[in-house]
């Protein structure tokens, strides 16, 4: 006890001699600085820095006449500052009031008030009373500046034990800070810094969002009694707040003890009343405005402000999405203990308007309402339908099928999640999901790179496939790869590949482009695996033509993701990278740059041109059911994975993009065996949400048509047909098959060729690629014609009936062999006739025969044994 009566005795005096020295603008004291006590004070830090206060920032939507909907609000501490004016003058005459009377006398410390002070904190252990505003205002910053620089909790609470610490050294520093504000700043901004950074109980901070949480009204606009009431809260935020009713801790409910009734809300009434009478003792209203108020009871309107995205209803996901941009746009990694964009949403008083359009995010959150649960006894269904606008990335609408949750405990419940299925995992996104055949895209763009065409024609049908190229690994080899198709349907060249989706017909344009090149185009188109992973190569089946898994154990992507690709083909090639911000105001109103979409130049034009004409054909085939009639060009591309686990339906006109996806979130299961949701078969809701959504979106954003392609996209290439003769059957069909051609067994044919070989092609020569080759064989017991031009007739006869033909002579029999039909090397059956053809041998003047010499001729014109009449020999018939 002697130890706190020696410091109340110091404090006291060391408090008169600041109150006669430095704070009394009227009174100056000569030759008291010299003091001990005034030299002590003077060594405090006198100079103190007001670091930004805490404010809430908001997150809006656009509506179509031009106004904005607060999407959702995000604090730690809810608060809005106000400028002098918004604040009404009741608030302002309350608070000097209640808190202190002589605000606009002393120069930071009240000498009654700290006469007080220092009582209550040296004898009683507390700091109770005896603080001016401004030194209260000092205090409030001191706990602000600890707690902005705090990164944990443990450093928020620890920050906060400094600045409330009950002692005679913190409360001597708090009154030099003051003495010092005083000094640098107007009693207004004082008054009107201490109303914006006050306490109201809970995370309620400030007299703006004090006023709108407790009665629904701003600041400016709160009568007497509610002014009255709020800064009675001030001076007790814990015990005098309204938003407790139920709490008899802070007199929520309390018995008069005159009428014995029960009087609701009975601390913070009994406190407001005290203000309310000090504000008529010090004349700033009147009697009757003090009875008015006097009489008026307590009837707070709790305004409960949202704290993060669960009160954007079916925006919930998409405003999820922002909170993530804005987390991973503006941190800094350097400080690896520090998430600076989440310190900046949640203090920095922002206003962010969005890309969102409501009236596109209302139809998605519709069509996925009715068409898919938001759970199912039957499986882990999961649902995302995301649009994105070619040309400038904006995302224009997110809708998921599920509730959105922050509470780990209510997302065991399986109609909500706090994961958004629409966005890869760094933004706040799952693994991602299996694309099936929406990823052939990728392959048709890189076949176009390459060169080839779209009615280039290549062998298509369903076979066996063991090496594809892969410039980035080596050749891929594997065991054979025999990818089944979904139905019967047949194609060889691009635009019924991409029609029909045949997958035989994607394998072969795969193994006559590149993996490598594959995977990259589809980066090229911003595609990249949810999990944040690189886009991987083949492990066992080269079906990234597909975008299943073996190729890269799985290759899972977003929603989102292929939304902004299929823009980018819509767009000409140019991929926009996917944003949701328009604009971020600060508390200041200086506006932050926000994150801008980055656009490259993905494929060419042209190659763009030819994609677009493959994929509008969709429309009239595996896509048919998503037509919306509107007459408004589209391009899509289907996708089921295997056992119908993965649905999808992405497309784009030239203003919208749109991706639906309807699968199992976890575990497997079949679509196809399903029974129907209530709007249908399962593995076709992809279907319903993209023709409703993209219907509003034709009706409203339009959409021109594609362009055509040039000329190349139609040229065809010819190719040599392999020379299979003497090969065997399999031997030759897989000559045929690897120069890209259908091969057809023709049957045999006579030949000398030993039985089984190949006897030659139909056609021959050249054909495009794709062709159907007929491979003969022989059977053995055909005949192939001996040359025998050159020869003397009857060497010719001699050797041709060797081979067992006939022989027909069409000349001198002892003429010289100048032509046969058929040619050499045919083949032919036994017992065909080879006609030949002679002529006799040119003889010089004077040599036997010559004309100038009839001996040995033979006769004089009379027909020769065997000579026909005509003059050719035949040896039967």
């Amino acid at each position: 006890m002697a130890g706190g009566l020696l410091g109340f005795v110091g404090m006291s005096a060391l408090a008169g001699v600041l109150v006669t020295a430095s704070v009394t603008p009227a009174i100056a004291v000569t030759g008291i600085a010299a003091t001990s006590s005034i030299s002590m004070f003077e060594n405090l830090p006198g100079y103190l820095e007001i670091d930004k206060l805490a404010e809430k920032s908001d997150i809006y939507a656009t509506k179509p006449d031009g106004s904005k909907q607060l999407l959702a609000s995000f604090f730690v501490e809810n608060r809005e500052e106000v400028a002098w004016d918004d604040i009404s003058q009741f608030v302002k005459d309350a608070a000097i009031a209640g808190e202190d009377p002589r605000f606009y006398e002393h120069g930071g410390i009240d000498i009654q008030g700290t006469i007080r002070g220092a009582v209550n904190t040296v004898l009683k252990g507390n700091t109770q009373g005896g603080s001016s505003i401004t030194q209260q205002y000092v205090k409030n910053v001191l706990i602000n500046n600890g707690v902005s620089k705090a990164n944990t909790q443990e450093e928020v609470e620890a920050a906060y034990d400094a600045a409330t610490e009950v002692s005679a050294d913190r409360k001597l520093k708090e009154m030099r800070y003051a003495i010092a504000l005083e000094k640098k700043y107007s009693k207004d901004e004082i008054l009107q810094g201490y109303l914006n950074i006050a306490a109201f109980g809970g995370r309620v901070y400030g007299i703006e969002s004090a006023a709108q949480y407790y009665f629904g009204v701003s600041a400016k606009d709160v009568s007497i009694a509610q002014a009255a009431s709020l800064i009675a809260i001030v001076n007790h935020p814990q015990k005098f707040r309204l938003d407790q009713p139920d709490d008899p801790a802070n007199g929520a409910e309390s018995v008069d003890e005159k009428t014995g009734e029960l009087v609701p809300y009975a601390a913070n009434k009994q406190r407001r009343d005290y203000v309310i009478r000090e504000m008529l003792k010090e004349k700033t209203i009147t009697q009757e405005q003090a009875d008015e108020a006097l009489a008026t009871a307590v009837e707070p309107n709790i305004s409960e402000p949202s704290t993060g995205c669960t009160t954007a209803g079916g925006a919930a996901f998409f405003c999820d999405y922002v909170t993530w941009v804005i987390r991973n746009n503006y941190d800094d990694p350097a400080t690896e203990d520090v998430d600076e964009g989440l310190r900046m949403l949640q203090r920095g008083g922002l206003q962010i308007d969005t890309t969102l359009d409501l009236e596109l995010q209302t139809r998605a959150d519709q069509a996925m309402a009715e068409n898919v649960p938001s759970s199912d006894p039957r499986f882990d269904v999961g649902s995302v339908a995301v649009s994105v606008q070619p040309g400038t990335g904006k995302v224009l609408a997110m809708s998921v099928n599920k509730h959105y949750t922050n509470s780990d405990e209510q997302a065991q419940d399986p109609n909500f999640t706090g994961v958004n299925y629409a966005t890869d995992y760094a933004y706040g996104g799952s693994g991602g999901f299996q694309p099936g055949s929406t990823f052939k895209v990728f392959t048709l763009a890189e076949w176009l790179n390459e060169g080839h065409s779209l009615t280039e024609t290549f062998n298509g049908s369903r076979r066996a496939f063991t090496s594809f190229p892969d410039s980035c690994n080596g050749t891929w080899r594997g065991d054979p790869w025999n990818p089944l198709n979904d139905d019967s349907n047949v194609a060889n060249n691009a635009v019924d590949a991409t029609k029909y989706s045949v997958n035989s017909a994607f394998a072969a344009m795969a193994q006559m482009t590149d993996l490598c090149k594959i995977k990259q185009t589809a980066e090229a188109f911003g595609v990249k695996r949810a999990d944040g992973n690189p886009l991987g190569t083949p492990k066992s089946n080269p079906d990234q033509v597909f975008g299943p898994s073996d190729i890269i154990g799985t290759q899972e992507v977003s929603p989102l993701s292929m939304a902004a690709a299929f823009a980018g083909i819509a767009n000409d090639g140019v991929t926009c990278s996917p944003i949701a911000i328009e604009k971020i105001v600060d508390s200041k109103g200086e506006e932050i740059a926000p994150p801008k979409s980055e656009c490259n130049q993905s494929v060419t034009p042209d190659v763009a041109h030819a994609m677009q004409y493959a994929m509008q054909t969709t429309f009239s085939a595996t896509a048919s059911e998503s037509n919306t009639g509107t007459g408004i060009a589209h391009i899509g591309k289907t996708g089921t994975t295997d056992h119908a686990k993965d649905t999808w339906m992405v497309g784009a006109s030239t203003a919208v993009a749109t991706a639906v996806w309807v699968g199992a979130v976890t575990g497997d299961v079949n679509q196809r065996e399903l029974s129907s949701f209530d709007s249908g078969p399962v593995q076709t809701a992809r279907h319903r949400m993209w023709k409703s959504i993209m219907t509003l979106a034709d009706e409203k954003y339009g959409g021109n048509a594609f362009s055509d392609p040039g000329n190349w996209a139609f040229k065809q290439v010819m190719v040599a047909v392999p020379d299979v003769k003497g090969l065997s059957l399999e031997e030759a069909k897989k000559a045929i098959e690897s120069a890209g051609f259908v091969f057809e067994d023709g049957g045999q044919q006579d030949s000398d060729l030993p039985r089984g070989q190949a006897t030659g092609t139909d056609p021959s020569g050249e054909a495009g690629r794709g062709t159907t080759i007929r491979v003969f064989t022989s059977n053995g017991q055909g005949a192939s014609v001996p040359n025998v031009v050159g020869m003397t007739g009857s060497e010719a006869k001699s050797a041709l009936e060797a081979a067992n033909l006939r022989v027909k002579i069409d000349g001198p029999s002892n003429g010289t062999v100048v032509s046969q039909s058929p040619d050499a090397g045919s083949a032919v059956k036994r017992g065909d006739r080879v006609t030949i053809k002679t002529e006799a041998a040119q003889q010089q003047p004077g040599q036997p025969g010559d004309g100038d010499d009839d001996s040995g001729g033979g006769g004089t014109g009379g027909e020769q044994p065997g000579e026909a009449p005509d003059g050719t020999t035949d040896t039967g018939d």
